[in-house]
């Protein structure tokens, strides 16, 4: 057998709050909610990831008076990470003239993905989501740049075979048993035996996020070579614990990029010597665009962030959902020839914009990422990701950037996305010529 599940049940328990609505916007201005989640089990990475996607806005705003003559207004509704939440917080604000939706969990994009078309409002879910949405074609209005869970598990696994080889060797792959987690199990069927390893399934119910020591009993008598979590919240923090208590190598242990944020670890501390998680955004401060933020934003007052945060690894990761933005709504203006743009020209935009390295270093964020490149073919970028280590109080990179097994995993994302659409009613796909 390739691979072998170790049972466990399938539940989530997440908090949301109320929302409220507002008024639509002037049309010189560009409306962008935010689907945030300052409360519920993983706020300690809605919060910083909210304050980083909210602070880039208003660094340009304050710095450049917004983007091409036009202000940004981002409103925040809460979800609470609840995916009936993100829903009412869609319908409360889309007739505010809403460009795009980031909404920062499968569950709500799952949910929003039939929505985009018939609202015409585009959908970003940035390194998560549905996989098969990287597909253009058959996805228009949904997008998920940098790249898709499936292209972070081929670079993961491409990190672990650099590493002496993954021919004959185990590997734990130890996840949120929802769909986020199941999300790649399909790109690691396909791969175990393509690449020659097993790999063992450890699924962990919602309600037992922080009550793994059974798990890890089961991980210590299966003995893996290799271990990877698909974690998220207080389940990221609790692993590693288990995995020290039971002195799995840290070092053989690699988190995909929601198991890797500064909240998770610092809970851990020292014991978490030598946990790896993947990444796709710069770490620190030492970058103009954030010295930018921090002069114009956060020293004037104006952020919700305390200073010590800028620069970790969630603010940052929603900082660059920011810069992916304003990157779209530049394009789609240069497109448009128009200041205020809709839904429509968002959607342009985001197929049209060019984040390449000389791009990067002129908006102040050389090195920070790999280039992202719009297109209406690809709609994921199959961006490289990179590894970070944890020292045992902060995060450093300790690889270079790691391409996906594009090969691979784009005609497994074009089966997946037929597979979606066969299932859809008067479902709507665009030719790329």
């Amino acid at each position: 057998m390739l691979k072998k599940i170790i049972l466990g049940a399938a539940s989530i328990a997440v908090a949301g709050s109320m929302y409220t609505t507002t008024p639509a916007f002037a049309e010189d201005t560009l409306y962008i909610p935010s689907l945030s989640y300052r409360t519920g089990a993983f706020a300690g990475a809605g919060i910083p990831i909210s304050n980083g996607y909210a602070d880039y806005f208003a660094m340009l705003n304050a710095r450049d008076g917004g983007i091409g003559g036009a202000k940004v207004v981002v409103e925040e509704c809460e979800t609470g990470y609840k995916a009936d939440k993100g829903v009412e917080c869609y319908e409360a604000t889309k007739g505010n003239g809403a460009l795009v939706y980031n909404p920062y969990s499968t569950g709500i994009t799952l949910q929003l993905i039939p929505k985009a078309p018939v609202d015409e409002i585009p959908i970003l879910s940035m390194g998560y989501g549905l996989s098969a949405a990287a597909i253009g074609e058959k996805f228009p209005w949904v997008f998920n740049y940098p790249a898709s869970y499936w292209s972070q598990m081929s670079s993961i696994l491409k990190y672990i075979d650099s590493q002496g080889g993954i021919k004959g060797k185990k590997i734990g792959f130890i996840y949120l048993d929802v769909g986020y987690g199941k999300e790649p199990i399909p790109l690691l069927d396909k791969l175990a035996p393509e690449m020659g390893f097993e790999w063992v399934g450890f699924p962990v119910a919602g309600k037992d996020m922080q009550n793994q020591a059974a798990t890890w009993l089961n991980v210590r008598k299966e003995r893996p070579d290799w271990m990877i979590a698909w974690s998220f919240g207080a389940m990221t923090p609790t692993a590693v614990k288990e995995a020290a208590k039971i002195r799995f190598p840290m070092d053989k242990f690699v988190g995909n990029w929601w198991s890797g944020g500064h909240a998770d670890l610092e809970q851990v501390g020292a014991p978490g010597k030598g946990y790896l998680a993947a990444n796709f955004s710069g770490i620190g401060t030492d970058f103009p665009a954030l010295q930018d933020v921090i002069k114009h934003v956060v020293d004037a007052g104006n952020s919700k962030a305390n200073k010590e945060d800028i620069g970790k690894v969630n603010y940052n990761r929603g900082l660059f959902n920011a810069v992916i933005m304003a990157e779209a709504i530049r394009s789609a203006q240069a497109k448009t020839g128009k200041k205020g743009i809709n839904g429509a020209d968002m959607r342009l935009g985001l197929e049209n914009f060019v984040l390449d390295e000389a791009r990067l270093k002129e908006i102040g964020l050389e090195g920070f990422t790999a280039p992202v490149v719009g297109s209406c073919a690809d709609h994921e970028g199959a961006g490289s990701i990179f590894l970070q280590q944890w020292n045992g109080s902060d995060w450093e990179r300790v690889s270079d950037l790691i391409a996906p097994m594009t090969e691979v995993v784009r005609p497994l994302l074009e089966e997946a996305a037929d597979n979606y659409v066969k299932e859809q009613t008067d479902w709507k796909t665009q030719s790329c010529g």
